[in-house]
């Protein structure tokens, strides 16, 4: 099992930028695809953006296509996501989680518990 801690969260005007982090512990965590999701108030958590154990292989959400991009240094067993041209309805509380299986796309749909999340907030 990957245990996660997300960071990075905070508040930005419109247009600004942020980093996430993503920690990860317990199994090898190079071996596991990775995927950030979001949960907005009210609203079902929803898919951001993965990437691939080795970090060949990204996807992204069409929401932030263009905007987001997802990272990993396999090294300090972290994944990233760095946010540009942030809108405010990309406010939300920002999860990050391991796909089960290991040596994956991270496009399963299955993935381990996420930490509590890092809250996002945009203003206009």
């Amino acid at each position: 099992q990957v245990q996660v801690v997300e960071s990075g969260g905070g508040l930005v005007q419109a247009g600004g930028s942020l980093r996430l982090s993503c920690a990860a512990s317990g199994r090898t965590f190079s071996m596991y695809a990775m995927g950030w999701f979001r949960q907005a108030p009210g609203q079902e958590r929803e898919f951001v953006a993965r990437i691939n154990w080795n970090g060949g292989s990204t996807y992204y959400a069409d929401s932030v296509k263009g905007r987001f991009t997802i990272s990993r240094d396999n090294t300090k067993n972290t994944v990233y996501l760095q946010m540009n041209s942030l809108k405010p309805e990309d406010t939300a509380v920002y999860y990050c989680a391991a796909e089960r299986r290991p040596f994956g796309l991270g496009n399963s749909g299955d993935f381990g518990s996420s930490g509590q999340g890092t809250q996002v907030t945009v203003s206009s």
